[in-house]
């Protein structure tokens, strides 16, 4: 008896004390969501579907049917969401706070080859994963942030309000990483540096995809964005931004030819976005001009372009540029909201010949669009949405420059409904 009294006090008596003090704490929050939406044919996506990215390119039957022509229809829930946030005692002159915070996404849903033959599901769709975890230091004007978060070229003040959890992809950069990001205040004026690595997001490469790349580039990769943002009383904003991304990856340390090598895929990406609101409506939009967006869920990645050396077999590499542009138009109702997304992709390919292999998302494709409107009703703490997603995918054949050529559209028309709780 007496011993469980003891584990009792060494349990309780820490809790009473944390209870005690004023300055620390953890506020949980979250949604249920549950998606129901219908394909009017297949797609590439993750999850299931859940996050979709564009239609899939027309595959002929042996009588000339396009298999990829059939409809789909799916309902989930993986989106269901838990975060906590934490506060503490203020630590070196700083305020400070931490989030962690998870969702049923899984972190896969692969198949891979049996040793003989066929394919087995490895995917752990329902499993609950990291999300965001990072913590904050706040001075006056100055934030440190440690951890995984959004990674810098998605803008949190700025980004499509779409139901769908591709927020925008593949137009939109979309990618979480772990990092270290100082953001400095200048009256209405913040300027963040970052520096990344990879985690659920990565680059691809002779390996697949993989956080490999960049982890042997040793240099993390690196961003710098600017913004000015400036509210008033009656709700008004207005928020003007650019930055600027570079990354290094190392595809290989061998070569076919057995010798080392360290040989780097680097590449430069910049962007520009602008937020207005009024007390009736928000209009945002953004443009990238992207050098391998790969593991930014666009189209995009980085081709070889050279061999410098026949006898080691030393590869040169070159990113492929994609553009992109999107605009997200909403109305500010509390209880009834509607809203229209646009977006479109463009693949610009690289100034030189692609004279070996190709590591890219979408290589065949050469444009991509989306018109995607919505209504959202709140009521509470419940929410019911619905959206119409028409996505049309260019496909074309490879040109020697990573462009493709003899394109020919293929539309997908998706109907989602999403109703969430929060709390």
């Amino acid at each position: 008896m007496r011993k469980h009294l003891l584990i009792a006090l060494v349990i309780i008596l820490p809790m009473i004390s944390i209870a005690q003090d004023q300055k620390f704490g953890i506020k949980f929050h979250g949604f249920v969501k549950n998606d129901i939406y219908w394909d009017s044919r297949q797609y590439v996506a993750a999850r299931e579907g859940q996050f979709y990215l564009y239609p899939k390119n027309e595959s002929f039957d042996i009588n000339g049917n396009d298999i990829n022509a059939t409809p789909t229809f799916n309902m989930i829930s993986i989106q269901t969401r838990l975060k906590g946030v934490i506060t503490g005692p203020d630590a070196f002159g700083a305020k400070t706070s931490a989030v962690i915070e998870g969702a049923f996404f899984g972190h896969s849903d692969i198949k891979v080859e049996k040793p003989g033959g066929g394919t087995t599901n490895v995917s752990d769709i329902n499993g609950f994963r990291l999300r965001h975890a990072f913590v904050k230091l706040n001075w006056t004007n100055t934030e440190l942030l440690v951890g995984q978060y959004w990674h810098s070229m998605f803008i949190t003040e700025c980004f499509p309000g779409t139901v769908s959890f591709n927020t925008g992809a593949p137009f939109q950069p979309f990618s979480r990483n772990p990092q270290i990001r100082l953001t400095q205040k200048f009256g209405n004026l913040k300027i963040k540096l970052s520096a990344m690595s990879q985690r659920d997001f990565v680059s691809t490469g002779p390996e697949g995809a993989g956080t490999q790349y960049l982890r042997n580039s040793v240099i993390p990769e690196m961003n710098m964005t600017v913004q000015y943002n400036k509210k008033n009383e009656n709700g008004n904003e207005f928020l003007i931004g650019a930055g600027v991304n570079y990354k290094i990856l190392t595809p290989r340390l061998l070569t076919d030819s057995m010798f080392i090598t360290d040989e780097t895929a680097n590449s430069l990406s910049t962007m520009a976005f602008l937020k207005v609101k009024i007390p009736a409506i928000t209009i945002k939009m953004e443009g990238v001009y992207g050098q391998d967006m790969y593991s930014m869920t666009m189209i995009g990645g980085y081709a070889v372009t050279g061999i410098t050396d026949t006898i080691k077999n030393y590869l040169e590499y070159t990113p492929l540029t994609t553009l992109s542009f999107w605009t997200d138009i909403h109305t500010n109702g509390k209880k009834i909201q509607g809203g229209l997304f646009v977006g479109y992709s463009q693949n610009m390919g690289c100034d030189v010949d692609i004279v070996g292999d190709k590591y890219a998302r979408g290589g065949d494709i050469d444009y991509l669009y989306r018109i995607s409107p919505r209504i959202i009703f709140n009521s509470g703490k419940m929410r019911f949405s619905g959206e119409v997603e028409y996505t049309t995918a260019a496909y074309g054949t490879p040109d020697t420059d990573g462009t493709v050529i003899n394109s020919k559209e293929v539309s997908n028309l998706r109907f989602l409904v999403g109703v969430y709780y929060f709390f």
